[in-house]
């Protein structure tokens, strides 16, 4: 027997399991698509169909009420280098695909994280499981993507989503880990309900970690954005696989830098909000 022979390809293992998904689930992952592809394009919509100065006006505008006005000229200065590197439609493409990523990853780790921190069993199942999923290669989740969903936005945002989970699922079990136990029966001796005690004593505690958790999802969806790239999802990750393809340093570094604009913009607006409505917390 040859050393050819005795490969191990796990290819031929997942490949049946796959094709009876694709006969079986065909509805399913279609129904999926057209959410993902709705809620994905009315985002869209709604950031290009005003004027690009008009959009900047509104986000400096809501920076500067829900943060600060180093937080609103910074913005305008990030979306300023977006419009004028002509890469405005590519840079909103981008911002919204991370925008729903984030928005589904948060949603799915945070109520998960706060049950591993508050069942141990839970975080024992959990654990494995995360280390795994931060272990492999953020290309290796676009496979199982591409072959369920095929080409286009809709497993680039998936495979996106499942990439960004886990840093804020950690993070949000560890901010309800460490709260501190006097607190927590402070609340209790004086009378407040559980739902009191979450939003009120809980989350205002837990909120430094919780916001590293969020900039954590927000920088791993984006480190996703070039890989999405390849698999046809527009955006800056387009751009610059264009540009890598074709030899054009010029273009691949604009798209470069405007990713790099997205991710300072996206981190600042999300710090600063949450600083200035909890001033005492996240010093």
């Amino acid at each position: 027997m040859s050393m050819s022979d005795m490969r191990f390809s796990p290819g031929q293992f997942l490949a049946p399991g796959v094709d009876w998904l694709n006969a079986n689930l065909h509805g399913l992952f279609v129904a999926i698509s057209q959410v993902v592809e709705a809620v994905l394009g009315f985002v869209e919509h709604a950031l290009l169909a005003p004027h690009p100065y008009v959009l900047i006006g509104i986000v400096v505008a809501a920076a500067f009420f829900f943060a600060n006005r180093r937080v609103a000229l910074f913005a305008a200065l990030m979306l300023a280098f977006c419009l004028f590197s002509g890469l405005w439609v590519a840079s909103m493409q981008t911002i919204a695909l991370v925008s729903v990523a984030v928005l589904i990853s948060v949603s799915v780790a945070f109520p998960l994280g706060v049950l591993a921190a508050r069942v141990k069993k839970v975080e024992d199942a959990f654990l494995p499981i995360l280390n795994i999923m931060q272990t492999v290669p953020p290309w290796v989740y676009l496979i199982p993507a591409v072959m369920l969903f095929s080409l286009g936005r809709v497993p680039a945002i998936i495979a996106t989503i499942v990439y960004g989970i886990p840093p804020m699922l950690r993070l949000t079990t560890l901010a309800f880990k460490q709260l501190p136990k006097d607190l927590l029966e402070l609340g209790q001796a004086s009378g407040a309900s559980p739902r009191d005690i979450l939003f009120k004593i809980e989350l205002p505690t837990a909120a430094p970690t919780l916001l590293v958790g969020l900039n954590q999802c927000i920088l791993m969806s984006l480190a996703m954005v070039v890989l999405a790239g390849l698999v046809g999802a527009g955006g800056l990750g387009a751009e610059v696989t264009r540009g890598l393809s074709r030899m054009e340093m010029g273009l691949g570094l604009r798209a470069g830098l405007a990713i790099v604009a997205v991710a300072l913009l996206m981190d600042r607006l999300s710090r600063g909000a949450l600083q200035r409505h909890a001033p005492a917390k996240l010093v």
